[in-house]
Parts: structure tokens; sequence; C-alpha cells
């Protein structure tokens, strides 16, 4: 389809340079004839009706050559030369610059610039330009030269020329446009080709995918039945073979599929935080079994200092050091293959980590070095055509690195070894080290004489949803040792037939189904009105595998994905995940679980239906952060030094100091990418998000939040109007709402009449940093320096204004801030107060607090400093206080 496309692509630019150079020459052929015509009608001499003649046929001529040999470019730039000779020599037999010969050069210049191209067309218009320059100059000095005509045929013969020219020029033009038009009109129609194309190959990949792993998965699943049985060793073995040759159709597949996403733009970096050592540990475990095999020491030399917990793609970064190992066990037959890790601090929260696999192999000989990543290429096939594979490996390894920004190199000495080093920069998660880490401790070779299921469940219930009988047949046998009770049904619509009346405790189901599918059904299921299922974790059990598939099966409320075709093991393992504790019995001598590429869990089980999360700006007390459980996305801090993340790697005290001392530094709201890391982690643990920011007046993080939230069906923005204290007294009584169990609609109508009822007011000690901060005019600084003015800065309409002033000593102004407060402190919810403080020492504190508690009786006051971000605008000597006035009807607590 693709070589179809492009020709007639190449078929229609020929066509178009055809149309062109047919009407400009058929244009100029039909001007010149009528200018013949005129010459007879005026008596124009015999010598110019001949060399009108003699033009007229050359240039039929080598019309009628060009198109028959379809040389149109050369029958152009024939035609263009022979155009300049003619109107320069009837320049000098037809009334030189009196007669119609200047109005034909301009004629040229049009001609040429219209139909020719590049270094052709520069040359012919400087050629022209020279005939131009030469016959006028010969016409003014040697007047001589010009042959002599009556200035009646002079008037007659300019007056047509300049007719004709215009019209040929007005043609010329409009046929441009024409051309224009037309190809603006076909390149809208190829582009959406291409897109059609591109749907198509999409649908083609994945439909393909499907269909080769659905049978692909009964031959494991059933073969694996094989190899439970007390079968003969003969048996035993060619289940085995059949084992190993399914796995490595699989892998070809897997490569084909990931090649296509990256070579089409369709393949994504995701960026999840996880832990170093598990990585480590899936790739040992994965790989040492390979090398144990073929009698090869397998080496792992992984920096200490490295951090425990990194943000990158770890599915790709894995992906990559397995193929690279993967090949090393390969193209190894003695010695041994070592994975090597080395990590450099680039940033306060950036690392550049090196990983190197190095082998004792075959080696690659130097010219073939060049063509190692090439798709389909295999080295040295002579030597190698033993060894299996399809030369896809580091083709998608070095496509890889480049799609995550790194860079990978290789040096190989041929017979001796070779060494891959790959770089990434990765951001730190947790900058604690991940210590010792060696293979004794943490490798384990899974070798089972005997399969042993890994838990019993013989309360639970299952229910599994395909719409293809034999994966059902599969699925249910591969748990039968479980015990576990299992219903199976084929369709969306019969899930949620047994769900309206019948409890399960874990579902898996397909996701490419006829009708409904996997995801229109998860989420019928959590909307369903009396369903008893709207909680139970679902697993999406399916042949749409691809690296696309985590965010995605994450994004619609999945618990996790297991890519067919599945393993036994595999299956117990993500069944086990979602059942109840308290129904499962775990087996003691249970196999190891064995958790690969084809498998994710997103923990559901340990979702909540509901979760309240926050920006750091909003102060929330540690306490209560802590006590809540509550997930903070934090403000980045900006100074001379870089980036820092407000109250992870910059303090408020520190950027104080910086900023005091004349240095510049600035907050700035978590951008939307950012936000989409933070709403897809908080979702692992939570059906549902209220995300509650600082007034969308004074800074953009409502908006880049609102913009992330649009990626994921279950997050809810919500503006708290409010700034620091006020928004985080908002988050702390939505947060134990939420623990009681008020649905989310409760929580919201709760919110939005509780901003209404939290005063959110700071009294400010020095406008100084205010006035930096560009939120203090310059006149009302300098009067309040003056006066000894403590401005009251607090939100009206989501915008920043002064709600007061108070005179004199600070400690005095801020006794009757508080006082203005408390006044009518029988309205006042008395259960919490916040105190929020920039720049002060305990003493000053504690005065705060005892003044408060003389007004009203609190009956718990948070004591908070402020975030950096709330720092750096209201400079030090401030402070806030926050709480809840009562309503008529008193809301649930």
């Amino acid at each position: 389809m693709l070589g179809k496309w492009t020709k007639s692509i190449m078929d229609h630019s020929v066509s178009v340079r055809e149309r062109q150079f047919r009407l400009l020459t058929g244009t100029n052929i039909a001007a010149f004839s009528l200018l013949f015509l005129l010459g007879l009608f005026l008596g124009k001499n015999t010598f110019n009706r001949m060399m009108l003649a003699g033009y007229i046929l050359l240039v039929a001529g080598i019309r009628f050559w060009s198109l028959k040999s379809r040389r149109v470019s050369a029958g152009s730039i024939g035609i263009a030369v022979l155009l300049v000779l003619f109107v320069s020599f009837n320049f000098f037999t037809s009334g030189g610059m009196y007669g119609g010969a200047p109005v034909w050069f301009v004629f040229c210049f049009a001609y040429i610039s219209m139909v020719l191209s590049g270094m052709q067309r520069n040359i012919l218009l400087a050629v022209c330009l020279l005939s131009v320059l030469v016959c006028h100059w010969a016409g003014f000095y040697h007047s001589d030269t010009v042959m002599e005509f009556s200035m009646q045929f002079a008037f007659y013969d300019l007056t047509t020329s300049v007719i004709l020219v215009g019209a040929l020029i007005c043609t010329m033009v409009l046929f441009q446009n024409f051309v224009f038009r037309e190809e603006s009109r076909i390149s809208n129609q190829q582009r959406e080709e291409i897109e059609k194309l591109n749907q198509s190959e999409k649908r083609f990949f994945a439909s393909m995918s499907h269909e080769i792993r659905t049978p692909i998965n009964t031959i494991i699943g059933l073969n694996e039945m094989i190899l439970r049985e007390d079968v003969s060793d003969e048996v035993a073995e060619n289940a085995r073979n059949i084992q190993g040759a399914s796995k490595m159709l699989l892998t070809l597949i897997n490569d084909i599929l990931d090649l296509s996403k990256i070579e089409s733009g369709r393949m994504d970096v995701v960026k999840v935080s996880y832990e170093t050592g598990a990585m480590f540990s899936d790739i040992i475990n994965m790989i040492w079994i390979k090398a144990k095999e073929k009698g090869l020491e397998f080496h792992m030399d992984i920096d200490s200092s490295i951090p425990s917990m990194l943000c990158g793609d770890e599915v790709r970064i894995k992906q990559i050091l397995i193929n690279l190992l993967n090949n090393s066990v390969k193209y190894t037959s003695e010695g041994s293959v070592t994975l090597a890790v080395r990590c450099e601090r680039l940033k306060m929260n950036q690392v550049r980590v090196y990983y190197r696999v190095s082998d004792t192999g075959i080696g690659i000989k130097k010219e073939s070095i060049p063509h190692l990543f090439d798709a389909f290429k295999r080295v040295d096939e002579e030597k190698n055509r033993y060894i299996e594979g399809t030369g896809l490996g580091l083709s998608i390894v070095r496509q890889l690195v480049d799609l995550m920004g790194g860079e990978i190199t290789v040096n190989s000495v041929y017979t001796k070894g070779s060494d891959f080093l790959v770089t990434l920069d990765q951001e730190i998660i947790d900058g604690k080290a991940l210590g010792q880490f060696t293979l004794e401790s943490h490798g384990k070779v899974n070798e089972r004489a005997q399969y042993q299921q890994s838990f019993t469940a013989p309360e639970a219930h299952l229910l599994i949803v395909d719409d293809n009988e034999m994966n059902l047949i599969v699925a249910a046998k591969l748990l039968a040792d479980t015990q576990v009770k299992i219903d199976t049904v084929k369709s969306g619509a019969e899930c949620l037939r047994l769900t309206q009346t019948k409890h399960y405790d874990g579902i898996l189901m397909d996701h490419l189904m006829p009708e409904m599918d996997g995801i229109a059904c998860i989420h019928a299921l959590r909307r369903q009105e009396g369903g008893l299922c709207q909680e139970t974790p679902v697993i999406a059990l399916t042949a749409n595998a691809g690296s696309d598939s985590q965010l995605l099966y994450k994004k619609e409320g999945f618990s996790g994905y297991l890519a067919k075709p599945v393993s036994g093991m595999l299956l117990e393992a993500a069944v086990l995940s979602i059942l109840p504790e308290e129904l499962v019995v775990v087996s003691e001598d249970g196999g190891q679980t064995e958790i690969g590429r084809d498998v994710l869990m997103f923990d559901q089980k340990l979702r909540l239906p509901l979760t309240i999360t926050t920006d750091s700006g909003s102060d929330l007390p540690e306490e209560l952060i802590e006590e809540l459980g509550l997930s903070v996305c934090p403000y980045y801090v900006y100074t001379e030094k870089g980036r820092f993340l407000d109250m992870v790697e910059m303090v408020p005290d520190d950027l104080l100091a910086h900023v005091m001392e004349g240095r510049k530094g600035h907050s700035q709201s978590p951008e939307m990418a950012d936000y989409e890391q933070f709403f897809a982690r908080e979702l692992t643990r939570a059906q549902n998000i209220i995300h509650i920011t600082m007034t969308k007046g004074t800074s953009n993080a409502y908006r880049n939040a609102v913009e992330a939230a649009k990626s994921f069906e279950n997050v809810t923005v919500l503006d708290s109007e409010l700034i620091s204290g006020g928004t985080g007294m908002m988050v702390m009584y939505a947060a134990r709402m939420a623990k009681q169990g008020a649905s989310k609609t409760e929580v919201l109508a709760a919110l939005k009449s509780m901003r209404r009822r939290i005063p959110a007011d700071f009294i400010i000690n020095d406008t100084q940093m205010l006035y930096q901060a560009g939120r203090f005019p310059k006149g009302m600084k300098a009067m309040c320096d003056a006066l000894l003015a403590h401005p009251i800065v607090g939100i009206h309409r989501n915008r920043m204004t002064m709600g007061g002033i108070r005179f004199g000593d600070f400690g005095h102004a801020g006794r009757s801030f508080i006082r203005s407060l408390l006044k009518k402190s029988r309205d006042i919810d008395k259960s919490a107060a916040f105190i929020i403080y920039v720049g002060m020492n305990e003493e000053a504190i504690a005065q705060i607090r005892q003044t408060v508690l003389q007004y009203c009786a609190f009956e718990k006051i948070y004591i908070q400093k402020a975030s950096a971000a709330i720092s750096i605008n209201c400079g030090p000597g401030t402070f806030g206080l926050f709480y809840l006035r009562k309503e008529k009807q008193r809301e649930f607590m």
C-alpha cells in the first residue's frame, strides 16, 4: 500500500509538470501566432514574419518532442533559451525601446521563473537580464543598430504586446494558483490516507498480537497441564520443547510489535517510580538460569551508592538490559557474562546511571560494528547461523535508548568478547543508597521438580470473563489446584448479570471482546446500581500486550494486567495478589513467584475508594500528613544553584537566608507532566482522587492539575479559592470524611460549602518580600515602612488583596489581628486551627498560640512552618490563623 501511495505522488508530480508545460508552451505558441497574424495585417516586413513563423514552428516541435519523450525539463530549458534569443533579436527588428520587445522581456522573466527551478532558472534569469542590458544599451547609445519602423506600427506593436503579455502572465499566475490549490487538496487527501494507513497498521498489529497470543496461550497453558502430570520422561521432554518453542515465538512477536511502534512514533516513555533493587532482582531471576544452563558464570557488580528508588521507564530499562544480557548469553559458549551498574550524581534530584553488559563470547568484527544496531541484520551470519534470533533485539535496544534520551556504545574484540555501555539520566525519588547488592542475596533460580500450587483458597470466588472458550478452559484448569470457586462467562453483559446478584473476590477480564470490551465492562461494573462487585479488584487478562498497556489499564481502573500467554505460576501470583488475605492459605512449598514483563500488579487490593491529595503550598502540618496518609505534590523552588523540590530538597529557612542575602529565588507550581505522574502513582492506592489546590489566582497549579486530570477518568481537581493553611484545612476535613467512608460526591459538596467558611489571611511584618515578588506596589511599601504599618493580605475572588492594616509594634499588631479574627468565637468550630508562620522563633510562636487560646479554646492547634513557596512571597515574621466557621447545620465530620 505504501508503494502505491509513493508511486501516486510521483505520478501526480509528473502530471502537474506536464500540465504546466502544456499550458505555458501552448499559450506561448498562441501569443506568437497572434503576433504573426498582426504582422501580416500591419504589413510587417517579410524577415520579421519569417522569424515569427520559425520561432512558432521550433517551439511547437520542442513541445511535441518533450511530451512524447517525457523530457519536460529539457524542453522547458530549450524553449526558454529560444524565447530569450528571439525576443533579443526581435528588439532590434521591431522598433527597439519604442516597440513591444521590452514588454516581451518581462514575459521572459516571468516564464523562466515559473517553468524552471534551481540552478537552471538562476542561469537563464542572469542571461535574460544580461540580454536586456545589452539590448537597451545598444538601442540607446547605438540607435543605428535598430531597424526603423513607423510610429504607427510601433504604437500597435507596443499596445498588442502589453495586452498579450498581460494576458499571458495572468494566465500563468491563475494556473499557478490552481496548481497550488490542487496540490493543497491532494496533500490533505494524502495526509488523511497516511493517517488511515497508520490506523490500519495499528489495528493490524493489535489484531495480530491478540490473534496470535490467544492460540499460544492455549498451547502453553495446556502444555503446562501435561508437565504437571506424572508422565514419562519422553513426554515431559516433548512438552518442555513445546514450551521453549512457544516462548521463542512469543519473544519474536513482542520484538516485531515494539519495532513497529517505535518506527511509527507510537512508543511512549512512561516514567514511574521504581525500586532499583527490585528491578535488578527481576533481571537476575530471568537471566541467571539461562546462563547456568549453558555452564556460564553470571556476575553482578552494582554500585552500592545508587539511589534505592528512581523515576524512569522501568519496563523499558529492564527490556534493554534483558535484551543485552540475552544476547551475551546466546553468543557466549564459555566464560562469563557480567552486569555492572554505576551512577553519577548530576543534580540534587538527578543521577546518570551507567549500565555495562560484558561477556567473554565470540565478539564482533570491526567492520560489523556499524551495522550492529540495524533491524533484521545479523552480523557474521556464517558463524552464527546456529544461534536462534531475528536480528531485532539490538535495533530495539538502540531505539529505546534514543527514545529515553540516553546513549549506547559498544566495544568488542573479535573472538575475545563484547562490552555494551548504556547511559541514562533519571530522577531521584528516594536518595537512600541501595547498599550491598549481591547475586547470592537476591538471585533465586526457579527450579521445581514437581508442580505445587502456591496457595489454596476454597472459600474464595473468582469470575473469569473471556469471549474465547478455550481461554476460559485453560485459565480454569491452571487454577484448579488452588480450590478457588470459579465461574466463567463469555461476554461483558453476562459478567454484569452475575455481579448484580453474586459477590466475587476477584475478576479476571479479557480486554478485546465483541459488543462490550473489558474497559467498558469495568466502567459499567463500577457504576452498577445495586451491584455486589463495585469494589472488587479486576485484572486485565489480555492478549493486547504492549508498552502502553501499563498506563492504559492503570488509568481505566484495573488492579493490574496479565499478558497472554500466561503460565500457571503467573496466573496464581496475579490471583493471589487480589484475593482477601483471610481467604488464602499460602503453601510453604509453593514455587517462587515468577514476575516478568508480562505481568504488572497495581495493588488494587490495597486501593482505597477515595483519597485526598494536595500540593506543598497547602502547608499541611507534618503530623496530619502522617496521621491521614496524605500525598503531597511538591512545588518547585528555583535559585541560582538550580531547581529544587519544595519541602523535600529545599526548606524554607534555607530559601529565606538565600533571598535575604539579595540573591534571586522564586517558586513555581508543578507542571502538567508532574501531575500526570503524581496522579498515576496515587491511583495505584486509590480508586478515586480529589486533588485540592490553592486558588488559581496565585499560580498555575489548578490549571496544570486540571489538564493532567483529563487523562484520568477518576481524578477530580478542586480549586480551594484559598491559600496556604486555608487549603490545608480543607484537605484535613476532606481526608477525615474519606477515611470515615464518605463518597466522592459527599466530600465535594462539603468542600464547596466549606471554602466560604475558612478565613485565609496573613499579617505581614515586612513587605519587602511581597514587593520583590511583584505582589505589592512600591508606593504602598514605602507608606507601610514609614508608618510602621503591617498589611493583612488574603484572597478575594481568586485574587490576593489587602484586607486591612495594623499599626505599631508587630507584637501588638499580631494580637490585634488575632482578636479581630476570633471575636465571635461562638460561631467557630473549635475542633482544630492552623497557625502557619514564616521565619519566627519558638518564643514568638508560643506567644501567638497563647493569644489564640485566650480568645478561643481550640481543641487542637497545629503549628506549621510555611512551605518555601509561601515563604518566598511573604517574608520572615509573617503568620496566618486558619479555622472553620460553623454552619447552622453541622456538616458530616
